[in-house]
């Protein structure tokens, strides 16, 4: 166990995390009060790392035991709290890296999405050279990364242009049913099983509850849809189509033939009649519609139907997830998920048969027991299926999953995520001729 002392509460959030990131493996704990007296209260703690917060400056020293190791004061304004943010992870980071011999990829660079601020820099006029520059100099990221960074954000830009920022919005649906809960899982999400006889009143809530939503939206265009979970597959086809229907319905976005239609925005050139469209799903575009995509998550394969695929494709969906997380038999049992990789491919290619051509696959590194080998047995499986999208999630383990409230359980468990998978993963994507859009 690592503590952290603080002589007041400050940036506890920011200080956990920069050591969590240096020691993933640690407990780590942070305490604003007396230094000397908290430190005596945790006599387990591997080193100790004191902060002291002063009008002109914080000092921030390393202890081992009681024994001093190194210290730093740093200079700040305390009436410019980012700036004295930006300081105090400074300051810290390179006594942390300087005793324990690593450098981080991303730098101080937590708590927040790292293309934000490239972002925020090309949309104020900033040239490339001039993001490196401060990104290395306030940050300490990698070239590789703060490169990667850009990239992102660029792309990011460029479809992020097709909304409509001053009147558009998005919506998001939440079904909260799965068919079980998964080991890691921290969402508001219940198995089906226990609770398909209350189902239905709960469409009854959430239909409502989208005409009202609809009511405070008119005036404004809805660009996109996202249906998610929870596993919204979970749900019967009839309540999957009523759900869509309603959807389709409260924001006025069915044509004749109840399908979920797409047009452009305001600016976008496209007049009622004109003919638009995505791969090879072309549709005549509705007058009053400006939505640009429908996800429905389908998520779990053994949630997965023809007959819930033939709804989707009626009302036109025009994106969906086939979710395995992993292409290893022996994690899927291991974190509860109850389909096996066969039924991952046989939900795919289901898919693909019946016409649907975006398709999302979710992936997730650092699950129980896998290393590198599992991950590239993962990625070779899922280049073979060549999925539309493709998206990466380091596990991170939240307090309200079965993995915490019961780690007592599961303290034998290995989790591995090193800078070899990750970039593993990056290069089979790229191999599918997929690239990064969103970090």
């Amino acid at each position: 166990m690592i503590f952290a002392a603080l002589n007041e509460a400050n940036f506890e959030y920011d200080i956990h995390s920069l050591i969590k990131a240096f020691y993933p493996e640690e407990e780590v704990l942070v305490k604003a009060g007396l230094p000397e007296a908290l430190i005596a209260e945790h006599p387990e703690a591997s080193f100790y790392i004191v902060v002291d917060y002063g009008r002109e400056n914080i000092g921030i020293a390393l202890y081992s035991r009681s024994e001093p190791m190194a210290d730093r004061l740093v200079a700040v304004d305390a009436a410019d709290r980012k700036e004295t943010k930006n300081r105090l992870k400074q300051t810290l980071y390179k006594l942390l890296s300087e005793y324990s011999g690593k450098a981080l990829p991303w730098g101080t660079l937590t708590g927040i999405r790292p293309v934000k601020i490239p972002m925020d820099m090309i949309n104020h006029g900033s040239s490339d050279d001039e993001i490196r520059s401060y990104m290395e100099e306030t940050y300490f990221a990698s070239p590789e990364k703060i490169d990667l960074s850009i990239e992102i954000a660029k792309r990011e830009r460029e479809v992020l242009s097709r909304l409509d920022y001053e009147n558009g919005y998005s919506l998001y649906v939440g079904i909260p049913f799965c068919p079980s809960t998964c080991l890691y899982c921290s969402f508001t999400s219940y198995p089906i099983t226990a609770w398909k006889e209350r189902v239905d009143e709960y469409l009854d809530a959430l239909c409502r509850e989208i005409e009202a939503t609809a009511d405070m939206c008119r005036g404004k265009y809805l660009n996109s849809v996202y249906i998610g979970g929870g596993t919204p597959t979970s749900l019967m086809p009839e309540q999957l189509d009523r759900l869509i229907g309603q959807i389709g319905e409260s924001f006025h976005l069915c044509g004749k033939d109840s399908r979920i239609v797409y047009g452009g925005l305001p600016d976008g050139g496209l007049e009622s009649g004109e003919i638009t469209g995505s791969g090879k799903a072309l549709q005549q575009i509705h007058p009053s519609n400006h939505l640009l995509e429908f996800t429905v998550e389908a998520g779990r394969p053994d949630s997965i139907t023809e007959r819930k695929l033939e709804v989707l494709k009626k009302r036109n969906i025009s994106r969906i997830s086939v979710n395995p997380q992993t292409m290893n038999e022996e994690t899927l049992r291991l974190i509860g998920r109850a389909h096996s990789v066969e039924q991952v491919k046989e939900s795919f290619h289901l898919a693909r048969d019946m016409g649907f051509d975006n398709i999302n696959m979710d992936l997730i590194v650092g699950l129980p027991q896998e290393d590198i080998k599992d991950v590239r047995r993962t990625m070779d499986e899922i280049t073979a299926l060549m999925p539309d999208n493709v998206t990466v999630h380091s596990l991170a383990v939240k307090r309200a999953s079965r993995l915490r409230i019961r780690r007592e359980d599961y303290q034998g468990l290995r989790m591995e995520n090193t800078r070899d998978i990750i970039r593993l993963t990056a290069e089979s994507c790229r191999k599918m001729g997929l690239f990064p859009y969103y970090l």
